[in-house]
């Protein structure tokens, strides 16, 4: 009879030795056990314009939840325990959840909530509580607006549009026709488009608001309305190589693409987008974080999931490097030069300690592959290429975050 052979997986062997090393350095630690907190704030939406969109009940959960698994794994080696408190809550409710969960022994949050409400329930949290923004864009919360104790895990507005302008300029596309939603999202988010422009040298030859007037996207004579409009409202614009949408509202601009008067590609809210992460990522290891999502959900994973796993596990590796669950211990580790983590985008992920906005990757995807990967080849940085994306430290606003 031949030998059993025991075969096992470099990433396997890897991830062994690597806990082995950690637990021999922090074997003289005490065990922690280590609650975060996830609030999803809900609010009245329009149904999406594709059955694809639906938004799972799970959305931003389920990511957190493998989040914390993998956590666990690390911290079973060191006697570490991960748990979750994850709850869902109207606006008028929010704060009160978290004044809840904090009493409950919650020490670290995940908030999935918009601008608003993201800075109001950071404030109620208090300074003993670390948040983690996984939803809200807004620039202003990574500026005037700062809290120390926020920390951004989703990209800001700025950070998106300067990703889809470095891809457009590498192009050599720098002609845009900006069109721009009525809403106030919507309207922001083309500020962000202007900012980039000026920043990377386009020029946005004509810029054009689409009113939103409420009507049915999903039916037949919306469909139909639709056809009509957007060829006639994209008609006689200056000669441009792009259209840039800015429409967070989600109201016209999946319908850019085949609809304009000009045949010319489209980027932003439609076309080719700037996200965290989509289900068609397989690079730098991503196929393995794809599946184990997808095993654990039944489900593709979407950029809120990411954004929430991608904040639990900054909290497991600050507990794991440092050997404590004090939040001023963790935030100073997140925001120090040895705090890195992989986050299958190419290169590890840092956090600036100027508004505590998480340094990545954006990938760019026309919703099957992912067509590109900013910051572009060429757009260089004295720091750091992925400081090219978003506000950089001589233009922040923040103060909260001062040495």
């Amino acid at each position: 009879m031949k030998a059993l052979r025991l075969v096992v997986l470099p990433w396997v062997c890897c991830t062994l030795l690597a806990a082995a090393s950690l637990a021999s350095t922090f074997s003289s630690a005490h065990a922690l056990e280590i609650k975060t907190g996830v609030l999803k704030v809900e609010y009245p939406a329009l149904p999406p314009v594709s059955r694809y969109d639906e938004v799972p009940e799970d959305l931003g959960f389920a990511g957190a939840q493998l989040g914390n698994e993998d956590n666990a794994t690390t911290g079973s080696f060191l006697g570490h325990s991960f748990a979750l408190d994850t709850r869902t809550a109207a606006p008028e409710a929010a704060e009160a959840a978290v004044k809840d969960m904090v009493s409950s022994g919650v020490h670290t949050l995940v908030l999935i909530a918009n601008g608003a409400d993201t800075e109001r329930l950071a404030k109620a949290a208090g300074d003993g509580v670390i948040v983690f923004n996984a939803a809200a864009p807004d620039d202003d919360l990574r500026g005037e607006k700062c809290l120390a104790n926020l920390l951004h895990v989703a990209p800001s507005r700025a950070m998106l549009a300067d990703a889809v302008a470095e891809f457009v300029l590498w192009k050599r596309w720098p002609r845009w026709f900006l069109i721009e939603g009525s809403n106030p999202a919507d309207k922001a988010l083309g500020e962000a488009y202007r900012r980039a422009a000026v920043k990377f040298g386009a020029k946005i030859v004509e810029e054009r608001v689409f009113e939103d007037t409420g009507g049915s996207r999903r039916t037949d004579s919306g469909l139909v309305m639709v056809q009509r409009q957007i060829p006639v409202f994209t008609q006689d614009a200056e000669e441009h190589d792009v259209v840039i949408a800015a429409d967070e509202s989600d109201v016209f601009a999946p319908y850019l693409p085949f609809h304009t008067w000009t045949p010319r590609p489209v980027a932003g809210s439609a076309g080719l987008r700037p996200v965290t992460f989509h289900a068609a990522h397989e690079a730098w290891g991503a196929t393995q974080f794809q599946r184990r999502f997808e095993k654990l959900t039944g489900r593709y994973v979407r950029p809120v999931d990411y954004n929430t796993w991608l904040a639990v596990r900054v909290v497991g590796e600050a507990v794991t490097r440092t050997g404590s669950d004090d939040p001023a211990a963790l935030r100073s580790y997140v925001l120090g030069k040895d705090f890195e983590l992989a986050a299958f985008k190419g290169q590890k992920v840092t956090f600036r300690d100027w508004d505590g906005q998480m340094r990545q990757p954006i990938l760019l995807t026309d919703s099957r592959i992912t067509v590109s990967v900013s910051p572009q080849e060429g757009f260089l940085h004295q720091f750091s290429p992925l400081d090219t994306l978003g506000i950089d430290r001589p233009e922040t606003s923040c103060k909260a975050f001062a040495q």
